[in-house]
């Protein structure tokens, strides 16, 4: 049986990195997390911790472009 055809299309291999880095909103903003969120946190204050979890906007149409090219299929935040 042969296979089917496709429409043409090609499937583009995400930037596993990227789409790991940001995230999109309801309304499709781009954000992103902040730095120093991972490890070497014990001298840290709580306060300072807890302002890690806020997720910042992306400002820059150069670099919202570049994340949409790299993540086309960027899911939006559940």
């Amino acid at each position: 049986m042969p296979r089917k055809q496709t429409a043409g299309k090609y499937k583009i291999k995400t930037h596993k990195a990227t789409s790991k880095r940001f995230r999109l909103t309801g309304s499709g903003m781009l954000v992103r997390t902040k730095i120093g969120k991972s490890h070497l946190r014990r001298r840290t204050s709580k306060r300072t911790k807890a302002l890690f979890a806020e997720m910042l906007p992306v400002k820059g149409r150069g670099i919202v472009k570049t994340v949409h090219r790299l993540a086309p299929y960027l899911k939006k935040a559940h």
